[in-house]
């Protein structure tokens, strides 16, 4: 669906000779909506035109006056104020809704372009802590929004199933270990085992040598480090698998770290043919003093390859074998130096597409205040932080609802999404602070309250019972302006999601579900629906399935169910 400022912009477009795109940039929402629909400031355009602001104004106002596709236009002080057609723009926004809910959300911008995704990560053979679900539910976010764009996302699990940590968990495994115990509950048993080995090295440096030679024997391809190795993965996976189900998370491949192994030498010798590798220290590395960044460590002194050379492998993969042209890392800001270097190496190798690769970076996950560590044995497990939520919901649901039809599917519903929308409402590169009683607050800016306002909408929709018939524009001349404020939330869904798109931060969409859903329970509060006059029932009836239809494409983009009755 054209918005109604790419409307106004083309206008102004063909009157100053300035691009669509800018202009639609510097229309606005004015802060006192009394004033107007939008708002257009002129002063951008007074050196181009040699005109003063007010001169501008004035021209502009006339010229968006005479298109006919507004109500009015005044120019005050430099500025256009612009008025909409209430009823035609209203009955046309409603219409869209009621039909094809992906046009008000998308103009599916992307045509197909590949883009791949890497995203959660976890460690083998470590908990999938809470800590873990930003890049989880940052990254399958983006994955949905990116497709409904029009995109062709590839979702990229890169397991950290390899480096000395292998090492320290077969040594912990065999000095402390015991196999039936590890199989009842894998995960735990050998991240205890990890946190004991690094409590042991404080006083017993020599089980780090151990750890390193291990770790050789696993590399040499020694058949009991491997066995032990391909058996973490395994459990680990399994206990993974349980997390994702659970988020309704999925990825299009696992490609762990091990992947890239025998895709590493194919680098080096690229960059030692291209020039690029110097010696530093016994290390072979690119310098990147020229770009005031440290040097960019490719082999080591002792001959082994590091996360660089791993990352700039997998980044050929993907752009190689699987297409992408667009390459996002969906990873914490403390990694925003490493990935600074591993794009600059790409481009000084010559690749194009490296202009496509983008850190997206996010804050870190507090929990009740306090940094988490899995080396320190610091770790809160996701799992069960989302089995808790899932809980309380169904508490709150028998003291509210104890009528309510299958109670456990609601409160999973409700659980999880509270967990998920918590996260996401945040400006991703803000840190996160969960806090239980914040996360399942009904009344708060949270995801059970929007879940509510979807099951209300629901709820009135189905006490009406009969289907909404064509809309007629007679049907909108009495619009309040209460009513007409929830319209004007409803149609900035499609800028909101290119927004949120554009800046890969899915809490654009999150902050913008919270202001519709107020807006919206403002108009339910202020206006009868089912027992209003048949121009007015209808009407909002139709504004109550849009609102509906647009709250539950925004909570499926961010990976939270809506359910119908709450």
């Amino acid at each position: 669906m054209q918005s109604v400022k790419h409307q106004l912009a083309t206008i102004v477009a063909e009157a100053t000779n300035v691009s669509v795109a800018d202009c639609e940039t510097w229309i606005e929402y004015p802060p006192n909506r009394d004033l107007g629909d939008l708002a257009l400031p002129c002063f951008r355009f007074a050196r181009h035109l040699r005109q003063s602001p007010q001169q501008i104004a004035e021209t502009l106002a006339l010229r968006i006056e005479q298109s006919g596709l507004f109500a009015e236009a005044v120019a005050t002080g430099g500025f256009v104020n612009i008025r909409i057609h209430r009823p035609q723009f209203a009955k046309e926004l409603l219409e869209t809704a009621q039909t094809d809910i992906e046009q008000v959300l998308s103009n599916r911008r992307g045509t197909g372009e590949i883009v791949a995704i890497d995203y959660s990560s976890p460690n083998i053979a470590k908990p999938f802590g809470v800590g873990h679900l930003r890049s989880t539910i940052i990254g399958e976010a983006l994955h949905r929004m990116l497709k409904a764009d029009g995109y062709r996302p590839v979702g990229i699990n890169h397991l950290g199933d390899w480096g000395t940590q292998f090492g320290k968990n077969i040594v912990a495994y065999l000095k402390w270990g015991d196999e039936a115990t590890v199989r009842a509950n894998p995960v735990r048993e050998l991240f205890a085992l990890y946190v004991r080995f690094h409590q042991e090295a404080q006083s017993h440096p020599e089980l780090d040598e151990e750890a390193r030679m291990w770790f050789k024997k696993l590399e040499d391809g020694d058949e009991e480090a491997v066995r032990l190795w391909k058996w973490f993965i395994e459990e680990s996976l399994k206990g993974f698998a349980q997390t994702y189900q659970l988020l309704g998370v999925s990825f299009d491949h696992y490609l762990g770290e091990s992947f890239y192994n025998d895709k590493m030498a194919a680098v080096v010798d690229e960059l030692r043919s291209k020039g690029l590798l110097v010696e530093s220290d016994g290390a072979e590395v690119v310098d990147l003093s020229a770009w005031d960044m440290p040097p960019c460590i490719i082999r080591k002194s002792d001959g082994a390859t590091i996360y660089a050379t791993r990352d700039l492998a997998a980044a050929k993969y993907r752009h190689d074998i699987l297409g992408a042209t667009k390459l996002l890392y969906v990873v914490g800001s403390e990694q925003t130096l490493h990935f600074q270097q591993v794009f600059k190496v790409l481009e000084l190798m010559g690749d194009a597409w490296a202009t496509g690769c983008t850190h997206v970076s996010f804050g870190m996950m507090k929990y009740n205040g306090e940094r988490l560590s899995t080396r320190r044995g610091k770790v809160v497990y996701l799992e069960e932080v989302l089995e808790r939520a899932v809980q309380e919901a169904r508490a709150i649901i028998d003291t509210k609802n104890p009528d309510l039809e299958d109670k456990d599917r609601v409160a999973r519903q409700v659980g999880v999404g509270a967990v998920i929308f918590n996260d996401l409402k945040t400006y991703r590169v803000h840190d996160v602070d969960f806090r239980y009683e914040d996360v399942l607050n009904f009344d708060g800016e949270t995801g059970p309250y929007v879940q509510y306002t979807h099951a209300r909408c629901c709820s009135v929709l189905r006490k009406n019972g009969e289907k909404l018939g064509p809309l007629n524009l007679e049907d909108f001349v009495t619009l309040t302006d209460t009513e007409w404020s929830l319209i004007r939330w409803l149609a900035e869904a499609n800028e909101t999601f290119e927004r949120a798109v554009d800046g890969f931060d899915p809490s654009i969409l999150a902050r913008y579900v919270l202001r519709v859903c107020q807006a919206f329970n403002r108009f339910y509060h202020d206006h009868p629906i089912l027992t209003a006059d048949s121009p007015t029932k209808k009407r909002r009836l139709a504004m109550t399935e849009a609102t509906r239809n647009v709250i539950r494409q925004v909570l499926f983009l961010l990976a939270v169910e809506s359910p119908e009755a709450m």
